[in-house]
């Protein structure tokens, strides 16, 4: 927002020079982003009067004219504007003055040959907007000549840029920020308060019908006749120009004046237009939601499409404005305009914003309205706005007509209790240079009564050091009462005013070595670990097709195929390796970590691990003959066994045919201690051709929980040392028949349990099917590997043992031993 120096001054006492006051402000919360100083502009532009204007015998288009600044000599200067004429009143740019707007310094030179001692100026060059082609005459007579042009063109004046924060829409206006300097600076507030304007009480044929009272709680209509248009008094106009407004005529000029005044937006119509729209003689003004397909054509000429949450006002129920927009180009007010509706409104904050984005537009009005417009002011800025039309434009009020749903006004505000002692805590000691002090309740009660609170004591409470701590109900203006709703706000205002950097700067008194938390610290490592496998991580979207089992279906999705929350990761990895080999970059080598989500007694959530291998593994096929060698099942498995190996976890695998995606062959379920830690297998071959990919692809899908509870359970993330046996190994052999539906692994967990302390290791070296084998079985020969840490084992401590194991086999699996 742009603010001038100048009307601030009039709200508020400055004694601060601009930057100073640019300092203040954006200390306190309020960016001051540039300050425009004006006054540099026309430094040494001074009021002449035209006395000759003759042509230039040289060139047709100058002229040459003899300028009267009140100096002793007349200037003779060589002008090119059309519009020059002889007993003008001209900003005149003396020898020596620089004009920043344009780079120039002023010279003496010659022009085709005649003299020229100075400069007739235009207003684009002084830095001004204009519509207005050639040099600026001023519309005033009997100038004072010689005088500084600056007060004359409303540049003796400085503009700051400042941007307030998104809470503080009462900052959004010229009475905003003159409290807010009130309150930093001290200065004594002068904001204007327009009194009561005389309104006919004969009743008229204006009314009002507010279809949606929470989206329009409060509508105040007034009709204004014998209204004369013209243009706006020149102090009105720079006051607009500096704001960053253009001036259009006096009635309009006025509605944008209070806006930036007050901050509450305001629309005038054209009654007759309004009634040629109504096609009647009767108005009535309503504010409803527009229905889909209505169409109106803006300010800005453009026709725009209407849609339901689009907030319409309405004369007759035809649309004629997006209400908190921008009004229609039918009712706009234009020279011929004779009389007016006086639209001044309060608007739900919400319904502008979703008004505002759906059709694009976005104006001085809804930036204000969404942000939320001071309801208690309403009144008071349209009575400002009714006696400037009154002053300016000679309007006489015949009627007004008010639909207020608002709540008390005893509500508008609120009482928040204030602790001293909370106050102190949050913010700390005040720096006083070699020493610290706390805020004073005399200092608190001072701030929040600046800020237009009213500060009342409400006795002492027993602190934490037993001593008495006074406490404060503090009522809020107002105009505050959409920031102000905690102690907290009260202790952040209080700091704020106060100057943040007044407070201690203070630090740890010794820093501490941080540290991952115990999942974070695993979670790195399983990543560590799978990338030195050879996979890569990848990350997909949670949201999926819908058409699963127990799927959470999203209620407002943004497209068909992302409606879904996903069950499992291996569908996602599954799709990717097919894109990869659609996209010719051979097989991928993939592992995922993210949440999953199911139905079941609820909505559930979980967090997963997921992998996916396959294709050839090895780098270049010349030692193959340039045949794919695609990954076994146990290769596989490996990569598995590998990253548990390295977090120390036991795992068991059993047949599994639950999931339909793998091979029911080929498919094992992972066990911790009697928990489900997950699936790994082969994709099953129909899914595969479906899929167009490779013979042989693995996946598998871990549940992260259970596997970061067993580490924490088997405290094994700490690595223990043990030292190695100096002693040598005893190894025996034992091969035997077992029954094909009995699992390699539940051998060996029969072997490992019976050979007890003495058993170091156990291996499966080989396997055979066929001749000699009885049917239904297979052969198979595992090697023990006996140690001892603290002695060389003999056969007779052995044997024993050895013979454990082989009655185990016998007794539990009814093995027939060959050995």
């Amino acid at each position: 927002m742009r603010i001038s120096l100048n009307w601030l001054r009039e709200l508020v006492e400055i004694k601060l020079s601009p930057e100073e006051l640019a300092e203040t402000l954006t200390m306190a919360g309020f960016e001051v982003e540039d300050i425009e100083d004006r006054r540099t502009w026309a430094n040494g532009v001074v009021v002449g009067r035209v006395l000759e204007r003759q042509p230039h015998p040289n060139a047709d288009k100058l002229s040459v004219c003899q300028v009267d600044i009140g100096a002793d000599e007349t200037l003779n200067i060589v002008c090119g504007a059309a519009n020059v004429k002889a007993d003008i009143y001209v900003p005149v740019a003396t020898t020596g003055t620089y004009l920043p707007n344009i780079d120039l310094k002023i010279k003496p030179a010659k022009l085709r040959g005649v003299p020229s001692q100075g400069m007739i100026c235009s207003l684009k060059e002084l830095g001004l907007p204009t519509d207005v082609e050639g040099i600026h005459i001023f519309p005033q007579e009997n100038l004072p000549l010689g005088s500084d042009v600056r007060p004359l063109l409303g540049l003796d004046d400085v503009i700051l840029d400042l941007t307030a924060t998104a809470n503080r829409a009462d900052a959004l206006c010229m009475v905003g920020v003159a409290r807010e300097v009130a309150a930093l600076t001290g200065g004594k507030l002068s904001i204007p308060v327009p009194g009561e304007v005389p309104i006919s009480k004969n009743p008229g044929n204006l009314a009002l019908k507010i279809a949606d009272t929470q989206a329009c709680p409060a509508y105040i209509g007034t009709v204004i006749e014998q209204i004369k248009i013209a243009p706006s008094p020149e102090w009105l106009q720079q006051r607009l120009r500096a704001a960053g407004v253009r001036p259009i005529n006096n009635v309009v000029d006025i509605t944008n004046y209070v806006l930036l005044e007050w901050g509450q937006p305001l629309h005038a119509f054209d009654r007759d237009r309004l009634k040629s729209v109504a096609t009647s003689e009767s108005l009535t003004i309503g504010v409803r939601f527009a229905t889909a397909g209505e169409s109106l054509k803006t300010l800005d000429g453009q026709t725009r499409t209407l849609a339901s949450q689009n907030l319409l006002i309405t004369a007759n129920d035809k649309p004629v404005a997006l209400a908190g927009v921008m009004g229609g180009e039918e009712t706009e007010v234009h020279e011929g305009t004779q009389s007016l509706v006086l639209e001044a409104a309060l608007f739900d904050s919400v319904a502008i914003r979703r008004s505002s984005r759906s059709v694009g537009l976005r104006s001085e009005a809804s930036g204000r309205y969404e942000r939320g417009v001071n309801r208690a002011e309403l009144e008071v800025a349209n009575r400002r706005a009714l006696s400037l039309i009154g002053e300016l434009a000679s309007g006489i009020i015949v009627q007004q007509e008010i639909a207020d749903t608002r709540p008390d006004p005893s509500t508008w505000s609120r009482s928040i209790a204030l602790r001293l002692e909370k106050v102190n805590q949050v913010l700390g000691p005040i720096d006083f240079g070699e020493e610290t002090a706390e805020l004073q309740g005399q200092d608190i009660e001072r701030i929040l009564t600046a800020l237009g609170c009213q500060v009342t004591p409400s006795g002492n409470v027993l602190g934490q050091d037993n001593t008495p701590q006074p406490t404060w109900s503090v009522s809020v203006p107002p105009y505050r009462y959409r920031d102000l709703e905690r102690e907290i706000d009260l202790i952040e205002e209080i700091a704020r005013l106060y100057g943040y950097n007044r407070f201690c700067d203070t630090l740890p008194e010794k820093a501490e070595a941080g540290y991952l938390p115990l999942d974070q610290e695993v979670i790195r490592k399983l990543r560590a670990f799978l990338r030195a496998e050879g996979l890569t991580e990848l990350i997909h979207y949670s949201l999926v097709k819908p058409g699963e089992d127990r799927q959470i279906v999203l209620t407002n999705p943004l497209f068909v195929e992302y409606s879904a929350l996903r069950t499992d990761l291996i569908s996602g990895l599954i799709d990717a390796y097919q894109y990869n080999i659609e996209q010719g970059n051979g097989g991928l080598n993939g592992f995922e970590i993210g949440q999953i989500f199911w139905q079941e007694d609820g909505l559930q959530e979980a967090e997963a691990l997921a992998g996916i291998m396959g294709g050839d593994r090895s780098v270049g096929k010349w030692s193959k003959s340039g045949r794919e060698q695609p990954l076994t099942w146990f290769e596989a498995k490996g990569i598995l066994e590998s990253v548990f190996r390295q977090l120390g976890l036991q795992v068991e695998y059993q047949p599994d045919r639950r999931d339909e995606r793998l091979h029911p062959g080929r498919t094992a379920s992972l066990w911790i201690r009697g928990n489900s830690l997950g699936i790994f297998g082969q994709i099953h071959p129909q899914l595969r051709r479906e899929k167009g990919l490779p013979d042989s692809v693995y996946v598998f899908q871990l549940d992260l929980n259970v596997l970061l509870n067993s580490l924490d359970e088997d405290g094994i993330l700490i690595s223990t040392f043990t030292p190695y046996s100096t002693y040598p190994a005893s190894d025996r052999d034992i091969a035997f028949f077992a029954p094909i539906k009995v699992s390699v692994g539940e051998l060996q967990k029969a072997i490992t349990k019976a050979g007890k302390d003495l058993l170091e290791s156990v291996e499966l070296f080989d396997e055979y099917r066929g001749e000699n084998v009885p049917e239904g079985q297979r052969s198979l020969a595992f090697r023990l590997v006996y140690r001892a840490s603290d002695r060389t084992l003999t056969d007779a401590e052995v044997e024993p043992v050895h013979n454990k194991v082989r009655e185990a086999l016998v007794e539990k699996f009814g093995v027939n031993l060959r050995s």
